[in-house]
């Protein structure tokens, strides 16, 4: 992928991130509604295009911000995938993250 092709993309997606946010301030849901997980779907897909705007951003891929995007992914993916504890995961992440950033300290 070139540069121009890259950044085409990265442009989109900042358009296409701006709509779903806007989607999920407007969404009324609260934790005990029934619509909550649809709420969750749109946060989920916000998370989605942060992991597309982080994987293609010129330069150094980011760990950090790879990790986060990633936990966040994890996280509200573990209530649509029964029978699995990816919340576990992305915690797991989360404790390496915040050791790597201790012993840098």
């Amino acid at each position: 992928m070139d540069k121009q092709q890259r950044q085409e993309i990265l442009t989109l997606s900042w358009s296409m991130h701006d709509q779903v946010e806007q989607a999920v301030l407007r969404h009324p849901a609260a934790a005990n509604d029934a619509t909550f997980p649809e709420k969750q779907r749109l946060l989920l897909a916000d998370m989605a295009l942060h992991l597309l705007q982080t994987a293609l951003k010129p330069g150094q891929l980011e760990d950090d911000r790879l990790i986060n995007n990633l936990n966040g992914i994890l996280s509200l993916s573990d209530d649509f995938i029964p029978h699995t504890d990816l919340r576990a995961v992305a915690d797991t992440l989360f404790f390496a993250q915040q050791n790597k950033l201790n012993e840098s300290q």
